[in-house]
């Protein structure tokens, strides 16, 4: 049985869907190699961190209870800011999400009657309930807690309104300015490591200590550079995307200038303790091996977007990047404009999934968001968008977001299923 059989008698695939990706992938091969090229001085960089501070069996082992001079978990955070060039790091198995570790910055440095400033307009939706934009009055939100809020919105066409950072800056005195690395569920470009650093040079020309935050998930190890190469006061990010390569259980990160570090410690844990305590429970293992595999597993990510892109343009629609566009993280959205074909498409992902293959996706109201969701996800970690998955709001344009794909021979098979979802290919992709 050749490939092509296996593909159709083993997993319904059309014999539509395998030309459509037939061609996306030809048409594609040449931009895998830029992504692998960047995977390679990727890996080298995280190679020499863990070299130079020595790590070794002993930086695995288990601590409880307080977890005082607990080896792994200290020696990590060095790594980590090795590789990021920060001055400092913390990083925990038990931050639960990016929005969790980007609340621990904000709770961290703003203070009541601070002012917080989204320059790349309207944050994520679940940031919108901490910052109190959306939600109950009473619920703990930075509003709450006497902390403004103000935003700058972006050019009709996706750009950056420098301009108007500057004016907003002068207008008023802004504690923290709050970026965005990636677009959200918004069509636009994700902003480029170049850009933030224009944003953050923008921000510094007005006021030098008005500090910098950027929310860096889905981003790491996309380009050579971080955040912090170019100025950030604090990158953050969770491990169950990009940095933890899909074999952290869970966690997130902080990286940045020492003294906010230190600040946003003391709001994980308490004041006068900080990073000093947190028993690692064994899995400084886990986040140690998925940090040194992140790379290479990020350029798997990047290659299943690039091909997912290039089979929908075969197909006629708009995607957001381009297949030939050069990337900053590793969300690839789909402008399908039928919820109905939004779900479709979460659908065969789920069906070409390792784990819950067998499960339908359905649209519901997830805490945290505005809209009904659909979220395809079947992955070995609950909810690791690093592993091949799709999600989408149930609303106009109907847009589909995909992310992730640690082996990228198994996550093509998701987008064939999606492709025979939504175009209603040979069995419906079963």
């Amino acid at each position: 049985m050749n490939i092509n059989e296996l593909y159709k008698n083993e997993f319904g695939v059309s014999k539509e869907a395998q030309d459509i990706i037939q061609k996306a992938e030809e048409k594609a091969e040449k931009y895998f190699k830029k992504v692998e090229e960047t995977a390679e001085y990727n890996q080298l960089k995280v190679l020499r961190a863990f070299q130079k501070h020595r790590i070794s069996y002993a930086h695995f082992g288990e601590t409880s209870g307080y977890g005082y001079d607990d080896l792994g978990r200290d020696t990590l955070d060095e790594v980590f800011a090795d590789i990021f060039h920060a001055e400092s790091a913390m990083v925990r198995h038990n931050i639960i999400s990016g929005t969790q570790a980007i609340s621990l910055c904000l709770y961290g440095v703003l203070r009541p009657n601070d002012t917080l400033v989204s320059v790349v307009g309207k944050p994520y939706d679940t940031m919108e309930e901490v910052i109190g934009i959306r939600g109950e009055e009473g619920c703990g939100s930075l509003r709450d807690f006497g902390v403004n809020y103000d935003q700058v919105d972006l050019l009709p066409g996706g750009e950056v309104d420098y301009e108007g950072i500057k004016a907003k800056l002068r207008d008023k005195k802004v504690k923290a300015v709050l970026i965005q690395r990636s677009k959200g569920y918004d069509w636009r470009k994700s902003l480029d490591i170049e850009t933030i650093g224009k944003i953050i040079e923008t921000v510094k020309s007005i006021d030098k200590e008005t500090i910098c935050i950027v929310d860096n998930c889905y981003g790491e190890f996309v380009e050579k550079q971080e955040p912090t190469d170019v100025g950030a006061d604090l990158a953050v990010g969770s491990l169950i995307k990009n940095a933890g390569g899909s074999l952290a259980q869970s966690g997130g990160y902080i990286a940045g200038k020492e003294k906010y570090v230190e600040l946003v410690s003391y709001r994980f844990t308490a004041p006068g303790l900080g990073k000093h305590v947190g028993a690692s429970l064994g899995f400084n293992k886990s986040l140690y091996q998925g940090l040194f595999m992140a790379p290479h597993i990020v350029c798997q990510s990047l290659k299943t977007a690039i091909l997912c892109a290039s089979a929908f343009e075969e197909l006629g629609y708009d995607v957001c990047p381009a297949s030939n566009e050069e990337r900053t993280d590793i969300i690839q959205a789909i402008k399908l404009g039928d919820p109905e074909k939004v779900v479709k498409f979460c659908q065969g992902v789920q069906a070409g999934s390792p784990i819950d293959s067998h499960v339908t996706p359905e649209p519901w109201d997830m805490p945290g968001y505005e809209d009904k969701v659909v979220m395809a996800a079947g992955a070995f970690v609950q909810g690791a968008s690093i592993e091949l998955s799709a999600d989408a709001p149930i609303c106009e344009p109907y847009t589909v977001y995909m992310q992730g794909g640690i082996v990228y021979e198994a996550a093509k098979m998701g987008v064939m299923k999606a492709i025979d979802k939504v175009i209603g290919g040979e069995n419906n992709a079963g």
